[in-house]
């Protein structure tokens, strides 16, 4: 997962919403979203390491991590990043009790961004230089480097996201082919960034370049499925589109209700 949108608490009746990317090479086996057998998680799946980069629960826990790109980390890391959204789905703590813990333990991990939240509350956290944080009612974005970092990517995503897709749910008039609409056209956006313009995050500059749009292609690496995810009062709906191979335009729906959970 590379690039994430959240729009948190400021929609009425929706105090979630959320537009994502996952990138990753075409050859790593993927499944896509699904009821897990023998766990909470609703999600798709990595089928090399485990885990997940983002999913939900029917109690209404909800996470999605990016990496955080670092060329001149040459290190290797014992444990799967996709395994934190697990972990976390899979919990009982509330979302900070598990931030703080993971802070502990964040250094088994490359580099990575981290949302997590329940139906009251949301954390961001990045083990590349931010500490577990609740976020306030706002916009949120964030690709492969820190939240608090100036990239042309994130501005140009929260820029059609706030511009093009928010008013259309404030407005509850627009059906929901021309939500769907909308929301591809956001997240299909091959738009490149200037190289002057760029970050350096220690790869070369023909790959910043390719990297630098909201929906990405190459030979090997690129966008393999687009999210749109919906919390109500008493619901998820979300939306998984496949953006390569032979499922390319597919889409996975999971609507469901949320229920009360003893979990605290």
């Amino acid at each position: 997962m590379c690039i994430v949108a959240l729009a948190w608490h400021i929609l009425e009746q929706t105090p979630l919403c959320l537009i994502s990317n996952r990138d990753e090479f075409y050859h790593r086996p993927t499944q896509a979203l699904f009821q897990w057998s023998d766990s909470p998680v609703i999600a798709g799946k990595d089928l090399q390491s485990g885990g997940t980069w983002m999913g939900v629960t029917a109690t209404g826990r909800w996470a999605v991590v990016t990496n955080f790109r670092d060329g001149r980390d040459q290190q290797s890391y014992p444990t799967s990043r996709g395994h934190l959204v697990q972990e976390f789905l899979e919990s009982d703590l509330a979302p900070i009790r598990f931030a703080k813990q993971l802070e502990l333990q964040q250094r088994k991990y490359a580099g990575f961004n981290l949302f997590l939240g329940d139906r009251e509350q949301a954390i961001y956290m990045s083990n590349r230089g931010e500490a577990p944080q609740v976020l306030a009612k706002g916009v949120y974005v964030v690709s492969n480097g820190l939240m608090t970092e100036h990239w042309e990517k994130t501005r140009h995503l929260r820029k059609r996201f706030t511009q093009e897709l928010l008013p259309m749910l404030q407005r509850r008039e627009s059906s929901e082919v021309e939500l769907q609409y909308a929301v591809w056209d956001i997240l299909e956006d091959e738009r490149k960034i200037i190289p002057e313009l760029l970050p350096d995050t220690g790869i070369s500059p023909e790959m910043e370049v390719l990297l630098s749009s909201t929906f990405i292609q190459s030979p090997a690496y690129g966008t393999r499925c687009s999210n749109f995810l919906r919390m109500s009062s008493d619901s998820w709906n979300w939306l998984e589109k496949s953006q390569q191979g032979e499922l390319q335009g597919q889409i996975v729906q999971v609507q469901m209700p949320l229920y009360v959970s003893n979990q605290t």
